[in-house]
């Protein structure tokens, strides 16, 4: 069944804002490969929804698996397809990162997992959001943790 996770963030005295609604549902991996999916980690597999995505979007979803796979892979060993219907945001509030945020939040919400380390804050000094992600400190490199 499709569940809604409304990720927001606002910082800067709610100057400073992100907004993200996530529609997904996890089923059961069969023994087939799900058409028009892509592989995160082991059994763990991500499908976009039909209306396509920005590639950035795209991306920054499967990310947000990628860093909850391993524990998602030890609760769900036989595999799990995240099946993903719709991300909408308001361009005003929006990040690409803010999709891995929402996934992460979307994942906790569905399974009892331990904190990924995802946030998000903001720098005040620098102007800026800030986001960090557990223990991965550069997101799509293949440099070792």
């Amino acid at each position: 069944m499709t569940q809604v996770f409304k990720f927001r963030y606002r910082g800067a005295g709610g100057r400073v804002g992100l907004a993200v609604d996530l529609r997904a549902e996890a089923v059961p991996l069969d023994d087939v490969i799900p058409p028009h999916s892509m592989q995160i980690y082991k059994r763990v597999w991500l499908g976009l929804p039909a209306s396509g995505l920005h590639w950035k979007d795209a991306a920054w979803l499967a990310f947000g698996i990628s860093i909850n796979a391993p524990a998602l892979s030890e609760l769900l060993p036989a595999g799990v397809f995240v099946r993903t219907s719709s991300l909408d945001y308001p361009l005003s509030d929006y990040r690409s990162e803010a999709a891995a945020l929402a996934m992460d939040g979307w994942l906790h919400d569905q399974f009892d997992m331990e904190s990924s380390g995802a946030a998000v804050t903001y720098e005040a000094s620098q102007d800026k959001l800030a986001f960090t992600w557990g223990d991965t400190a550069l997101p799509f490199s293949d440099a070792p943790h």
